[in-house]
C-alpha cells in the first residue's frame, strides 16, 4: 500500500506559509471525501430502501397469489392445477419474504450504519477542529490574539525596561503561542488520521453489503432444493403445454380470419340479394339490429338502431351497452305487416291482438324484412309452446309450397286434413251402422278457373268514392265520425265491428259450396307466399243487418260495401279461426252476374264474423214477419240499451285459449 501523505507536527508552531498551502491542500481534500461520502451514503440508503420495498413487494405478492382462488371470475373458477400451483409459489415467496427481511436488516447493521458513524464521527470532528484552528473566514480571534500580543511585545522600550510589564507582555504571547500550536497540532493530527479513516471507511460498508448478499445467496440455493426444481420443471411443462395450445388455437383463428375476410364482397351489403332473396319462412325465433320508429312531437319521428330478438312469445330490446334486454312487445296474437313509411324501405308493423297499432321496425334488407315477419307470424301462432316448434313452423310453412301443387280434386287434399268435427260427416264406429254415401266435392278447376288472376289490396271505386264524399260534409282527418256519417245504421238492428286485413280476392265459377272459399284461401295464401307478399290492408268490418261495409280505421271512409243479399256464401279456416271469406254475387251491366270471393285475417274468431253475417241474415228474412223477428231479437242477447247484439256473450267454440278471444270486436 503506498504511503500516506502527512502535516509534519514540528512544522505547526512556526506556522510557515509553506506549511499554511499544504494544509490548504489537506483542507480541500476533507472537503471533497465529506461531498462524496453524503453522495455514497445516499445511494447506500437507496439500496437499503429497495430492499426494504423488496420485503413489503414479496408480502403483497404472497397475499395475492392466496387471493387468486377466491376471485369470483365472469367464466367461473379458475383452473385447480393453477390454484394448487400458486398456492406453492406462495409458500415459496413468504420463505423469500424471510430472506430478504434478514438481509435488510444485515445492509443497515454493516453497510448503512458504518459509513453514517465515519461521516458523523471523523468527519464532523475535522469539522470542528478547523473552525478551532481559526481558519475559517467567519472566525479569525485566535490570529488577532496572537497578532496582538506580539504588537505589545515589539513595542517594548529597549531603556528603562519594566520587568513586570515585560512578564506580563511575555506571558500573553506564550499563552497566545500556546492556543494556536494547539489547535494546530490537534488539526494536523486529524487531517492525517482522515487519510486512513477514510479507506476504512469505504472498504467496510462495501464488506457488509456482500458478506449480507453471500448469506442470501446461500439461503436462497439451500432453500431451492432438488425438490423445488423439479416442481419448476413439471410447471415448466405446463407453460409449455398451454403455449401450444394456445399456438394451435391461434392458427386455428388465423385460419378462419382469412377464411371470413375472403368471402365475397356482397356479404357486407344489407341487400344484396333483393331480387330473389332466401329467406327462412319457419323460424320460430330471431335476433338482429332493427331501427325502432320513436314519436317525438305531433309529426315528428326519430329511428334508433337497436338489437332486437324474440324469447318466447316475447319481443325484447337491448339498447348497446345494456347487460339485458326488456320487453317491447307480447307476441301472442298479434298480427305483422309490411307497411309504407314515409321514405323508409323495409318496415312491418307489430298490431296487438285489440287492434291498436303497436310498434313499427325497419329491417336493413327485404330478407331480414321477410324473415322478422315469418317469424313474429309463427310466434303470434303460439308455435313455440309445441315439443317440436321448429318442425310445427316448417309445416305450417309447406302449406304455401302444398298450395302450388296441381290437385286434381278437393277430395285428394281433404284425405289428408284433420276429420271434420260435424258429427253428420264422420265416419260410423262400428260395423253395425251401415254408411252413409260419399257426399261428392267438386274438383278444384270447377270451383276457380285456372290462372284467375288475385286483387291483393281493396281498390275503392271511383263512382263509390264520388257518392261518399259528394255533397259539403267534411270527412274528420283525425278518425271521428258524427252519427249520421253510416245512415243506414241508424234503421239497422245489428251492428257489429270487427279488425280484419285484407288478404286478397279473385273471381270464382260458384257459390253452390263453401269448398270455394276454402280454395280461395288456399290459393290466395300460396300467391302471396311465392310472391313474397307480406303487405296487408288492414280495416273496420262493419256487419248490419243491411250491409257489410269495410272501413278505413284513420279516415273513416268505406273502402267497399257489399249489400247484404248479395252475399251468398261465408266460412271460417277449419285450422286457422282468424281466416274468414265470403262470396258475392254482383249483376253487370251485361245483364248477368259474376261471383268474386274476399279473404280476411280477423283478431278475433271468423266463426263469430260468419255468426254476425248469418244473423244479418236472418233478420232480413224475418222483418216483414213482426212475430217472427220479436222471438229471433229474444233469442239473441243484446246491449242494455237493447239496440245492438253482443256477440261477445256467444258460446266460444274455440279450444279454450283465452289468449284468442282477447279480439277486438268494438260495439258502433
Amino acid at each position: 500500500m503506498p504511503a500516506v501523505d502527512k502535516l509534519l507536527l514540528e512544522e505547526a508552531l512556526q506556522d510557515s506559509p509553506q506549511t499554511r498551502s499544504l494544509l490548504s491542500v489537506f483542507e480541500e481534500d476533507a472537503g471533497t471525501l465529506t461531498d462524496y461520502t453524503n453522495q455514497l451514503l445516499q445511494a447506500m440508503q437507496r439500496v437499503y430502501g429497495a430492499q426494504n420495498e423488496m420485503c413489503l413487494a414479496t408480502q403483497q405478492l404472497s397475499k395475492q397469489l392466496l387471493a387468486y382462488e377466491k376471485q369470483n371470475f365472469a367464466l367461473g373458477k379458475g383452473d385447480e392445477e393453477v390454484i394448487s400451483t400458486l398456492h406453492y409459489f406462495s409458500k415459496v415467496v413468504d420463505e423469500l419474504n424471510v430472506l430478504h427481511t434478514e438481509l435488510a436488516k444485515q445492509l443497515a447493521d454493516t453497510m448503512v450504519l458504518p459509513i453514517i458513524q465515519f461521516r458523523e464521527k471523523d468527519l464532523t470532528e475535522v469539522s470542528t477542529l478547523k473552525d478551532l484552528f481559526g481558519l475559517a473566514s467567519s472566525d479569525v480571534s485566535l490570529l488577532l490574539e496572537h497578532d496582538l500580543s506580539m504588537a505589545k511585545y515589539s513595542r517594548l522600550p529597549k531603556k528603562k525596561e519594566n520587568e513586570k510589564v515585560k512578564t506580563e507582555v511575555v506571558k500573553e504571547v506564550v499563552a497566545a503561542r500556546r492556543k494556536q500550536h494547539l489547535s494546530s497540532l490537534q488539526y494536523y493530527c486529524a487531517l492525517n488520521a482522515l487519510q486512513y479513516r477514510k479507506r476504512v471507511a469505504m472498504m467496510e460498508p462495501m464488506m457488509g453489503f456482500a458478506h449480507g448478499q453471500i448469506n442470501f445467496f446461500k439461503k436462497g440455493a439451500e432453500m431451492f432444493s432438488r425438490s423445488m426444481d423439479s416442481f419448476l420443471s413439471s410447471v415448466a411443462d405446463m407453460v409449455h403445454s398451454i403455449q401450444g395450445e394456445l399456438e394451435a388455437e391461434a392458427d386455428a383463428m388465423r385460419a378462419s380470419q382469412q377464411e371470413l375476410l375472403s368471402v365475397d364482397e356482397s356479404v357486407y351489403t344489407p341487400d344484396f340479394d333483393v331480387a330473389t332473396p332466401r329467406s327462412n319462412r319457419g323460424l320460430v325465433q330471431k335476433a338482429g339490429y332493427l331501427n325502432l320508429r320513436t314519436k317525438t312531437g305531433l309529426v315528428t319521428t326519430t329511428w334508433e338502431r337497436l338489437y332486437f330478438f324474440t324469447q318466447g312469445g316475447n319481443l325484447m330490446c337491448q339498447p348497446r351497452g345494456a347487460v339485458a334486454g326488456g320487453l317491447i312487445q307480447d307476441l301472442d296474437n298479434c298480427s305483422v305487416m309490411a307497411v309504407d313509411c314515409e321514405d323508409r324501405r323495409y318496415c312491418f308493423q307489430i298490431t296487438t291482438p285489440n287492434g291498436k297499432s303497436g310498434i313499427i321496425l325497419q329491417a336493413e334488407s327485404r330478407k331480414e324484412n321477410e324473415e322478422w315477419i315469418c317469424a313474429i307470424n309463427n310466434i303470434s301462432r303460439q308455435i313455440y309452446l309445441t315439443d317440436n316448434p321448429e318442425a310445427v313452423a316448417i309445416k305450417l310453412n309447406q302449406t304455401a309450397l302444398q298450395a302450388v301443387t296441381p290437385i286434381t280434386s278437393f277430395g285428394k287434399k281433404q284425405e289428408s286434413s284433420c276429420p271434420s268435427e260435424n258429427p253428420e260427416n264422420s265416419e260410423m264406429e262400428n260395423d253395425k251402422i251401415v254408411p252413409k254415401a260419399t257426399v261428392s266435392i267438386p274438383e278444384a278447376e270447377e270451383l276457380i278457373a285456372p290462372g284467375t288472376p288475385i286483387q291483393f289490396d281493396i281498390v275503392l271505386p271511383a263512382t263509390e268514392f264520388l257518392d261518399q264524399n259528394r255533397g259539403s260534409r267534411r270527412i274528420n282527418p283525425f278518425g271521428e265520425t258524427e252519427d249520421d256519417t253510416f245512415p243506414e245504421a241508424e234503421d239497422s238492428l245489428l251492428q257489429q265491428m270487427f279488425i280484419v286485413r285484407f288478404l286478397g280476392s279473385m273471381a270464382v265459377k260458384t257459390d253452390a259450396t263453401t269448398e270455394v272459399i276454402y280454395e280461395a284461401m288456399r290459393q290466395v295464401l300460396a300467391a302471396r307466399a311465392i310472391h313474397n307478399i307480406f303487405r296487408m290492408t288492414e280495416s273496420h268490418l262493419m256487419v248490419t243487418s243491411q250491409t257489410l261495409r269495410l272501413i278505413d280505421p284513420q279516415t273513416q271512409v268505406s273502402r267497399a260495401s257489399f249489400e247484404l243479399p248479395s252475399v251468398t256464401q261465408f266460412a271460417a279456416h277449419q285450422e286457422n279461426k282468424r281466416l274468414v271469406g265470403f262470396v258475392v254475387r254482383v249483376p253487370e251491366s251485361t245483364g248477368g252476374e259474376s261471383l268474386s270471393t274476399y279473404i280476411f285475417e280477423s283478431n278475433s274468431e271468423g266463426e263469430k264474423i260468419c255468426y254476425a253475417i248469418n244473423l244479418g241474415k236472418e233478420i232480413i228474412e224475418v222483418q216483414k214477419d213482426p212475430e217472427a223477428l220479436a222471438q229471433l231479437m229474444l233469442s239473441i242477447p243484446l246491449t242494455n240499451d237493447g239496440k245492438y247484439v253482443l256477440l261477445n256473450d256467444q258460446p266460444d267454440d274455440s279450444d279454450g285459449n283465452p289468449s284468442e278471444n282477447r279480439g277486438a270486436e268494438s260495439e258502433a
